[in-house]
C-alpha cells in the first residue's frame, strides 16, 4: 500500500499568511516554497536565529539548533528555529524576529560614487 503524504497547514499568526508543508519539510522551506515572507530568513542551518518562532499550536519535531540562539528554557516554551522545525500536524507559529513586509514594498534608494576611468594622458601632459 503506498504511503500517502498528508500536508500540514502552517499559519504565521503575525502576518496571517498560511501555507502547506509535507512530512520532512521544514517550516522555513515550506514558507519559502509558498513565496510567503512572514518569517525572517538567515542561514537556513540552525545557527543564526533569524527564523526564531514560537509554536502556538500543533505538533512538531526539531532538528539540531544552536543553543546560542535557542536555549533549553526557550525550547521548553515552544521557541524554535523555523529552519529546523518539522510539522507533524497543522501548526500555528508566531515570528519572534522582525517580520518582513508582506504588502507593497517601500522604495529604497541607494547612492554610491562610481569612479570614472582615468583618461589616457597625452605625451604633452606627462
Amino acid at each position: 500500500m503506498p504511503h500517502l503524504i498528508t500536508p500540514h497547514l502552517i499559519t504565521i499568526e503575525n502576518s496571517g499568511e498560511r501555507f502547506q508543508s509535507v512530512d520532512g519539510m521544514s517550516v522555513l522551506a515550506a514558507m519559502e516554497q509558498a513565496r510567503c515572507r512572514g518569517i525572517p530568513v538567515g542561514c537556513r542551518n540552525g545557527g543564526c536565529g533569524a527564523c526564531k518562532v514560537r509554536v502556538t499550536s500543533g505538533q512538531y519535531r526539531t532538528g539540531k539548533m544552536s543553543r546560542a540562539v535557542v536555549s533549553v528554557a526557550d525550547e521548553a516554551q515552544g521557541c524554535v528555529l523555523a529552519c529546523k522545525t518539522y510539522p507533524q500536524s497543522d501548526l500555528g507559529v508566531e515570528a519572534l524576529g522582525r517580520i518582513l513586509q508582506t504588502g507593497p514594498s517601500r522604495a529604497t534608494s541607494f547612492s554610491f560614487a562610481i569612479p570614472r576611468p582615468e583618461s589616457p594622458r597625452s605625451e604633452r601632459e606627462a
